[in-house]
């Protein structure tokens, strides 16, 4: 079955050419220049990956990734930004708002083609299908869902399986690297940095349940899941 992906620019040349350079690689193409046209497209069948450029006019494709982020339907699907800004702040900015990767303009199309098929190889990877329990936490593999104590816990695709890797991995250190490797599959396209993000990300979903505490910081070489002090 093809993958479809909804492109989200405003520009209608650099729509043109990502369509066509999708289509080639065998996948579907929907499109939208602005955030309401988005929603619309996505309101009946949310596609498989979201292409989506920054400066949109109206909302902002930021603002766009937080709102799809905090529906239930869109939660989990992947979102590449596509941005002219380079700058680190800006790529964190993107990844705290549940972005699973970006793209920096001018871009070839080949990488990005090799961008969004790496992105739908860890989304269908196994990120955790099994249950444990530990610290006051709970994952229900099959439902996907996490707990502390009765209840649920809404937290993004991303999160889960570094929540799943760290709770299946417990008491012990794993360096970034590691990590990227585990839980992102080693993507070459993956930087350090957004480790970082993400245990930030999921710390702060943990925080309201006083579990923030479970996911250490080890000095000189990265993080361990621990329900020891």
């Amino acid at each position: 079955m093809h993958k479809r992906v909804l492109v989200v620019e405003d520009e209608a040349s650099i729509r043109d050419m990502v369509a066509f350079a999708l289509r080639k690689a065998d996948m579907e193409v929907i499109h939208a220049a602005d955030a309401r046209a988005a929603l619309s497209a996505i309101s009946d069948t949310p596609p498989d990956l979201i292409l989506l450029d920054w400066m949109l006019p109206g909302m902002t494709g930021l603002e766009l990734a937080r709102r799809l982020r905090a529906e239930e339907r869109t939660a989990e699907v992947p979102i590449i930004m596509l941005t002219a800004r380079g700058e680190e702040m800006d790529r964190v900015n993107g990844l705290e708002a549940g972005v699973d990767d970006y793209v920096v303009k001018p871009f070839s199309t080949r990488e990005l083609v090799a961008r969004i098929k790496a992105v739908l190889r860890r989304a269908q990877a196994d990120g955790g299908t099994g249950s444990i329990e530990s610290g006051g936490l709970r994952i229900d593999g099959p439902a996907h869902r996490v707990y502390a104590g009765d209840s649920q816990i809404e937290i993004g695709p991303t999160e889960y399986r570094l929540l799943h890797f760290f709770m299946t991995h417990a008491e012990r250190a794993y360096s970034r690297a590691q990590l990227l490797d585990q839980v992102w599959g080693g993507s070459v396209y993956v930087e350090e940095r957004t480790v970082d993000v993400h245990v930030r990300r999921l710390r702060k979903t943990l925080e309201p349940f006083g579990l923030d505490g479970l996911i250490q910081t080890v000095r000189g070489t990265g993080y361990r899941f621990s329900a020891s002090p």
